[in-house]
């Protein structure tokens, strides 16, 4: 992925700059693997889900970042491979142009580490996100070694997150942790449970109907039997010259 070489802070750039055009398609090359594009997609997938509700949130993967407003190819732009940003139109976009998006930048980073971009991933892209995004949650995957880490921004400088006893690190501006999960990186809510894929969703609610038509046919069931035995008790006190419905 394109990373900036040199890094400037935008937002103290005069009001006499001519800013370029937005309408700026995404410059970025293809996912390297199988692995890399289902992890990417899974992270969408799973927060569109949980927020299908809401509008205000903005997340997208493998998408160009431009942060410059001296914007020429190739120059001032970067590619995360999946970023949340808040507070801003749920809406579909070529690419995310910081100068058109009222300066904001993405509150949650999620690189995805491959032998080729990981040594960008930890160190250029950690400084770029620290020093010019200020993005306030930054993590990084490896779906192969299984490795993950994430930082939170104090002071303008990234702080190691702890894991908790999962191994699960939280995310203050999602609300929810992060953590590994047969071998793929999803989120937990506070309480740690799985924020499940609309498929998942989907089969847990076929299960629950299963369930609860399986408890239908057995009480079913069991009130058949239990009209059985009383009707033959009622024949038997019969045969015994008892009324039962005076019983």
């Amino acid at each position: 992925m394109i990373i900036a070489q040199d890094i400037e802070q935008t937002k103290d750039i005069s009001l006499d700059v001519i800013f370029p055009p937005s309408d700026l398609y995404s410059d970025e090359p293809p996912v390297e693997t199988e692995l890399h594009l289902e992890q990417i997609m899974l992270l969408i997938k799973c927060l569109k889900w949980l927020w299908k509700d809401r509008t205000d949130f903005y997340a997208a993967g493998n998408l160009t970042v431009y942060y410059s407003p001296n914007q020429k190819k190739n120059e001032k732009l970067t590619g995360p491979d999946f970023f949340v940003v808040l507070g801003t139109e749920r809406k579909t976009r070529k690419s995310w142009v910081v100068w058109d998006e009222d300066g904001r930048y993405p509150n949650v980073i999620i690189e995805i580490l491959s032998p080729t971009t990981a040594n960008t991933d930890r160190v250029t892209k950690k400084e770029l996100y620290q020093n010019t995004f200020r993005t306030p949650d930054y993590f990084w995957f490896d779906p192969y070694t299984l490795e993950f880490v994430g930082f939170h921004l104090i002071d303008n400088k990234y702080q190691s997150l702890e894991p908790n006893e999962k191994g699960y690190l939280w995310s203050e501006q999602l609300g929810l942790y992060l953590g590994v999960h047969d071998g793929l990186l999803r989120y937990f809510t506070s309480q740690g449970e799985l924020v499940p894929t609309p498929e998942e969703t989907a089969a847990q609610e076929t299960q629950k109907a299963v369930k609860s038509e399986k408890r239908a046919n057995q009480e079913a069931k069991r009130a058949a039997q239990a009209d059985a035995r009383a009707e033959r008790l009622a024949a038997k006190l019969r045969e015994l010259n008892i009324d039962p419905d005076k019983i």
